[in-house]
């Protein structure tokens, strides 16, 4: 795996090998840029959109959040509303599933405004090399400016984004 972007990317995180997840993730972002608007129009946010290959079949991920959880009338909602954009647009040349759904309790953190909104819970970060023999630290995400603070046992740990390998929330 390799690590590509910078904070202030639109994708924070992006994991590749060399089997194209790079154009994955581009062919992503861009449908996340078409559908936007459309998502918020129906009173759910856009938390993320990603394409990913599962055995033999291709995925769009369209994960949706509100402030009072998400129903299956939303995600049905949404996926009737984003549909045809994606599908008058044709950003992505090969068949796949599209799929809307929660991000989940314990959902991955991979945007600048994910960490920003995250501020003051329970966060796990997984690190690419361990820090004094410790790759995973959880703890009280303190702030995500320009790094990303957590308090754990009273003491506070400060990470560069380059350094992290996944975040995901703890709200369990």
């Amino acid at each position: 795996m390799k690590q590509k972007g910078e904070w202030g990317d639109p994708l924070t995180f992006v994991l590749q090998s060399d089997t194209g997840d790079e154009l994955m993730a581009n062919s992503a972002e861009k449908v996340y840029e078409l559908i936007k608007e459309t998502v918020e129009k129906q009173g759910v946010n856009l938390w993320d959109v990603r394409f990913l290959k599962e055995g033999a079949s291709w995925y769009l991920r369209v994960f949706i959040d509100k402030t009072d959880g998400i129903s299956i009338d939303d995600c049905t909602n949404v996926s009737h509303a984003i549909d045809p954009i994606i599908d008058a647009a044709d950003p992505i040349d090969v068949s796949y599933y599209l799929e809307v759904c929660s991000p989940g309790i314990e959902r991955e953190l991979t945007r600048p405004r994910h960490f920003a909104e995250s501020v003051g819970k329970k966060v796990r970060l997984k690190l690419y090399k361990a820090r004094d023999g410790v790759k995973e630290f959880t703890g009280i995400l303190k702030s995500a400016a320009d790094t990303v603070v957590i308090e754990t046992d009273g003491a506070e740990y400060e990470f560069q984004l380059k350094d992290i390998s996944k975040a995901n929330l703890c709200d369990f």
